[in-house]
């Protein structure tokens, strides 16, 4: 945690006020940014296709993961894991995977909101419901962390999560460490892909955008924390293993919810929770696609999203296949799937050469320039 954090902070704020900037001075259009600013004769416009085909990498599997967390708001909500023991928990999340037609149903629910929240418009739909959505999402947050802590024997959890332990950061060997850290802050900020380019051209003259860029790392570090409190705390008060990866929060945590009193309310809350924070997502790169075609094909807003909506569902279906019908394709060894090889493409390579090109761009005298940059990041207050 100690490490991302810090990681966070050097990596995310140069890198997050570069790509709003770009998306501020580019005549609000993130689509054509590169191709405004850019000197004559440079081909840093070339880029826009690595970040576009990176932004549908992300969208073919996150639409996925988001359709699970929606999924798990009505098997909590129904008591479907009242009483289940591990193994039966275990099972509920099995046999989703290998239902493709459950999967691919909310998978496309997913995709369908977030394209109908984006066809109202930026204002109207985007910043209306994601405004509130949030505002929901972080008072749920904060009821559910004081639930947590609350819990029998949580100091436990507390003290496993924030106590920092050096010898497991040996044990792992601090490349790997180092390496994670910076593949998560890449990928929470969404930075690399012009996925922040958007919002930037939406940003006034009236903010300094490296205020703003500062506001969004310390919300989002405070949010990571908090669900840090909901988590550990209450996977050591009932002893469930706080495992790694989708494990825990599909079969680790609806045992946790199972033991507490009003486990079915709080599981429920716990998973519309996290349906918000995915959708918030989905909605954000949705939105950034819109406007690079937006500019590139130079069609009506709304036209573009009804031909996205079920282009989108088609690019997903591998990620669903590849748990059932397309499982044996594992293209990354033994028992990986085709969600774990676009992670892979999106997170360890599109979004960190994808900042890279970012910050080289504002910063060298080859691109848009040190002082055009610094003098678009300082403008407001």
């Amino acid at each position: 945690m100690l490490i991302y954090l810090v990681f966070l902070a050097i990596l995310g704020l140069p890198i997050m006020v570069a790509e709003f900037a770009v998306g501020r001075a580019s005549v609000h259009s993130a689509a054509k940014s590169f191709d405004v600013l850019e000197p004559k004769g440079t081909k840093w416009h070339l880029y826009k296709y690595g970040a576009i085909a990176g932004n549908f990498l992300l969208m073919m599997f996150y639409t996925t993961v988001a359709g699970w967390m929606f999924y798990y708001i009505y098997k909590m909500a129904s008591g479907s894991f009242a009483g289940l023991s591990p193994e039966g928990v275990g099972a509920v999340f099995g046999a989703l995977l290998s239902d493709p037609l459950t999967m691919g149903g909310w998978m496309a629910f997913v995709i369908i909101l977030a394209g109908s929240i984006c066809y109202l418009g930026v204002k109207a739909g985007v910043e209306r419901i994601t405004k509130y959505m949030m505002l929901f999402l972080l008072a749920l947050m904060v009821v559910l962390a004081i639930n947590s802590l609350l819990l029998p024997g949580s100091e436990v959890g507390l003290k496993y999560y924030l106590y920092p332990d050096f010898n497991r950061l040996l044990e792992h060997g601090l490349a790997e460490v180092i390496f994670a850290a910076m593949g998560q802050a890449f990928f929470t900020l969404s930075i690399g892909i012009g996925a922040l380019a958007i919002f930037g051209s939406y940003i006034g003259k009236r903010k300094r955008l490296t205020g703003e860029a500062a506001w969004v790392i310390g919300l989002d570090t405070m949010v990571a924390l908090m669900a840090g409190l909901i988590i550990f705390p209450a996977c050591f008060s009932y002893g469930v293993s706080p495992a790694s990866g989708p494990n825990l929060l599909f079969v680790a945590l609806p045992q946790v919810f199972d033991h507490m009193p009003g486990g079915t309310l709080w599981g429920a809350l716990f998973f519309l929770f996290m349906s918000f924070a995915s959708l918030s997502t989905v909605i954000a790169v949705f939105e950034n696609l819109i406007c690079c075609f937006l500019e590139l094909l130079r069609k009506d807003r709304r036209i573009i999203i009804r031909w996205g909506i079920p282009l989108m569902i088609i690019l997903s279906l591998p990620c669903v296949l590849g748990f059932n019908l397309l499982s044996g394709i594992q293209p990354l060894g033994a028992g990986s799937t085709i969600l774990d090889l676009e992670d892979f493409l999106v997170s360890n390579n599109v979004l960190p050469l994808g900042s890279l090109v970012y910050l080289l761009f504002c910063v060298s005298r080859y691109g848009w320039g040190w002082d055009n940059f610094v003098a678009e990041a300082d403008t407001g207050t």
